[in-house]
């Protein structure tokens, strides 16, 4: 975990913001269809996502390992003219109550291929009966994309990345709204930069 930790650490250190200020186009269409609530950003990294919520009006609060992520974030949120409830440590140490959130995100949230479907399980205890998930990572299919060209970003090992099966399998007990992969084309700051291939999921909890 500590080498997972120091690499984030390392790339939210630096002066560029690694993926960009604006939100990721997804979370961006997916947020404004909804009414404004309680929300949680997961591996939120250096808060453009979060930030652009608490433009919005949405109560934000988000988590990452990264102490620099959250450094960023803070910055950008000033920057702004908004606060985050920003915390760093891993979900079970946060203390967020069960049935929480009105909504959860999950933007490029690549939590280690060991304990991706659990995180996602407990994340599930957090939200509210009829809350959302929107979620947007790539697909086991992106691994091709990013070995003709590593810019577009993303894991290099295939049990990191996603299939609709696992969504299927991990939010099993959601509506589901959109469930889709999908080729799409990133510009979002150094690392994400060319095609590559996602998933999509919303979906509302039962």
């Amino acid at each position: 975990m500590n080498e997972w930790i120091n690499r984030w650490n390392e790339r939210f250190a630096k002066t560029e913001y690694a993926y960009g200020k604006e939100p990721n186009e997804y979370l961006r269409e997916q947020l404004t269809k909804l009414p404004v609530g309680k929300i949680l950003f997961a591996a939120e990294g250096e808060g453009r996502n979060a930030v652009f919520a608490a433009q919005q009006g949405w109560q934000v609060s988000a988590f990452d390992i990264s102490v620099e992520g959250k450094r960023k974030a803070l910055q950008l949120a000033a920057e702004r003219g908004v606060t985050l409830d920003y915390q760093v440590g891993e979900l079970q140490s946060l203390g967020y109550a069960p049935n929480q959130f009105d909504a959860i995100a999950l933007i490029y949230a690549h939590f280690p291929a060991a304990i991706k479907s659990k995180m996602h399980r407990e994340l599930d205890r957090y939200l509210r009966k009829d809350g959302v998930v929107i979620f947007e990572a790539f697909s086991k299919r992106h691994i091709e994309y990013n070995s003709k060209n590593e810019k577009v970003g993303g894991p290099k090992d295939l049990a990191s990345l996603f299939s609709v099966e696992e969504l299927q399998s991990d939010f099993a007990n959601y509506h589901t709204l959109v469930l889709e992969e999908k080729e799409i084309e990133l510009n979002e700051g150094l690392y994400h930069i060319g095609t590559g291939s996602v998933i999509r999921f919303v979906g509302k909890k039962k």
